[in-house]
């Protein structure tokens, strides 16, 4: 994966209803080590990241990136969404395409957060870069992101196996 290219970044904080997106700060760092290394979190993102190995390996400002934005409620941080560029990609559809991807703390799920949140960053990334097609992939098991996907209006390009589950490839 690769950054977005010639974007200006980092772009002012974007605001929604009750969220705030912007670029990761120091403050950051233990939520980043929480998502990573939650058994929840990462059911299907490849298992949790020991506690004891982000601890180390985790820079004092973590994802300081193009296309890395912080989800912050209320002043703290409850996610993270992603858009990087699909530069390798097991699907040849997504080759080249921006990719989303987003973690959200357990805490967090089920109000609504995530939908809000990556509709933001879509609508941020569709004025950087008008036009340009964004895919997701997810497992089918995961109920939650397909529910999501659906709801961020991504339609089915193709399901494929990897990692030892089907997975879904929208756009």
């Amino acid at each position: 994966m690769e950054d977005l290219g010639l974007v200006a970044w980092p772009p002012a904080p974007i605001r929604t209803g009750r969220l705030v997106l912007r670029e990761p700060e120091g403050r950051d760092r233990a939520v980043f080590i929480e998502l990573l290394s939650s058994p929840e979190v990462n059911a299907y993102l490849g298992g949790p990241r020991k506690r004891d190995e982000l601890e180390r390996e985790t820079p004092e400002v973590p994802e300081r990136w193009p296309g890395s934005f912080v989800v912050e409620l209320d002043g703290a941080m409850i996610g993270q969404i992603l858009l990087r560029r699909a530069t390798r990609h097991r699907r040849p559809a997504a080759v080249g395409k921006a990719d989303l991807g987003y973690m959200f703390l357990p805490r967090a799920w089920g109000f609504g957060y995530a939908a809000e949140a990556c509709a933001a960053a879509l609508a941020w990334f569709d004025g950087v870069l008008p036009g340009e097609p964004v895919v997701l992939t997810t497992q089918t098991a995961n109920v939650g992101s397909m529910r999501l996907a659906a709801k961020l209006r991504f339609r089915e390009v193709e399901r494929f196996e990897a990692w030892g589950a089907e997975q879904w490839l929208g756009m």
